[in-house]
């Protein structure tokens, strides 16, 4: 992202998108800088991620995204969601956060700017070890994760508990906090992540290249399953409670 805009500047550049579609429907544009609302703060943005529901917004699929984020065009003109930077100008009942405070957190669209908009209950203040890049890509993917092992799944220490897709957003965090809540993890990924996701703290790792985990005879007190390549009758073998947190059919968390 290239230096940020001056506070006093009226524009800003930002990712526009004016329809439904592939990646060439997003373009580079000198726009407005927002004003906050009642309620928000202006973030200068220092850094953005980009994760499957931003793709399912900028596409448009599957259809049921358009009942949230309109129908025969993007609700809101610049994508995004997760973001980090440092608070430019707080709004009329944002008292919590002053200005210069460096924050990360998630709006409902427009992180893919130099400033956006951002309702002041959904940041928090960024720790001082923790880099904007690597605080960007906490909210969406460590909430998920979070809410399916802690409130949804109920993750208890001495459980077993496999992850498909560990070592991707969701699949990596929910490694390291059902790790962190006691379990027993095992994480099931390609060849070349299988180091990676044992750094993470997973006792085991399959890799799914050469290992089918519903047919090694284990059987797991929780699956959560982020990748859903497998039917569900076949992963009902090797477990206990499922926990569906994959992105692929435009779920967000289920119980089976």
């Amino acid at each position: 992202m290239p230096d940020p805009t001056p506070a006093s500047a009226a524009t800003m550049r930002a990712a526009v998108q004016h329809r439904y579609g592939p990646p060439s429907v997003l373009e580079s544009s000198e726009v407005g800088v927002p004003r906050p609302d009642r309620g928000e703060v202006l973030v200068q943005v220092r850094a953005a991620s980009v994760h499957p529901g931003d793709y399912f917004v900028m596409t448009g699929e599957p259809y049921v995204v358009r009942l949230a984020f309109g129908l025969r065009r993007p609700r809101h003109g610049i994508p995004g969601r997760d973001l980090a930077g440092v608070v430019e100008a707080v709004g009329t009942d944002a008292t919590a956060i002053r200005p210069g405070e460096k924050v990360f957190g998630w709006s409902t669209a427009g992180a893919l700017a130099e400033y956006a908009s951002v309702p002041a209950d959904r940041l928090v203040s960024v720790p001082a070890d923790l880099s904007f890049v690597d605080a960007a890509a906490v909210p969406t993917s460590g909430m998920t994760a979070l809410q399916a092992v802690r409130d949804i799944a109920n993750v208890r220490p001495g459980q077993s508990v496999l992850v498909t897709g560990a070592s991707g957003g969701v699949g990596s965090f929910a490694v390291q906090i059902a790790k962190a809540f006691g379990a027993e993890v095992t994480g099931v990924c390609s060849t070349r992540n299988v180091d990676m996701v044992r750094s993470l703290g997973a006792d085991h790792v399959v890799d799914y290249t050469g290992t089918d985990f519903t047919r090694t005879g284990k059987r797991y007190d929780v699956i959560l399953d982020n990748v859903e390549s497998e039917p569900l009758a076949a992963v009902r073998r090797a477990l206990t409670r499922y926990v569906a947190a994959g992105h692929t059919r435009g779920k967000v968390v289920i119980t089976v």
